[in-house]
C-alpha cells in the first residue's frame, strides 16, 4: 500500500526521503549524529548496557541465521582485505608490535600484584 500512487501523489518512501533531505539542507548532515548519540545515550539511560548486549545478540543470531557462519569469515576477509588497501600491509605489523607492547605492560602489571616474575617470552611462569 506504501508503494501506491493516488491521483499523482507520492509514496510514504518518497515523502521519508524527501523530508529527509530537507532536514540535511536545513540543519546539515552532522545533524544526524548529534541526534542519534542523543537518542542513543537517551536508550542506554532508560534500559541499561544490557539492552544493547541483548538486541546484538539477537542480531547476531538473525544474521547467523540468514547467511550462515561462512559469512562472518567472509566480512572479515573483505574487512582486512580494505584496511589493507587503506593503510598498506605494513600496518597490520605497526599494530601487531603496538599490542604486543600493551600486552607485555599488562603482563608486567598483573606479575607485580601478584608477585610473580615474567618472562618476557608472553608466557606466565608458574
Amino acid at each position: 500500500m506504501a508503494r501506491e500512487r493516488v491521483g499523482g501523489e507520492m509514496t510514504v518512501r518518497e515523502a521519508g526521503k524527501k523530508g529527509g533531505e530537507t532536514v540535511k539542507q536545513k540543519y546539515g548532515p552532522e545533524f544526524y549524529s548529534r541526534i542519534g548519540k542523543k537518542g542513543g545515550e537517551t536508550v542506554a539511560n532508560e534500559r541499561g548496557s544490557e539492552f544493547y548486549s541483548q538486541i546484538g545478540k539477537k542480531g547476531g543470531e538473525t544474521v547467523k541465521t540468514r547467511h550462515g557462519t561462512e559469512f562472518y569469515s567472509e566480512i572479515g576477509r573483505r574487512g582486512g582485505e580494505a584496511v589493507k588497501e587503506r593503510h598498506g600491509p605494513e600496518y597490520y605489523s605497526t599494530i601487531g608490535k603496538k599490542g604486543g607492547r600493551v600486552s607485555g605492560r599488562r603482563r608486567e602489571d598483573s606479575s607485580r600484584s601478584t608477585g610473580e616474575k615474567s618472562s618476557g617470552s608472553g608466557k606466565s611462569s608458574k
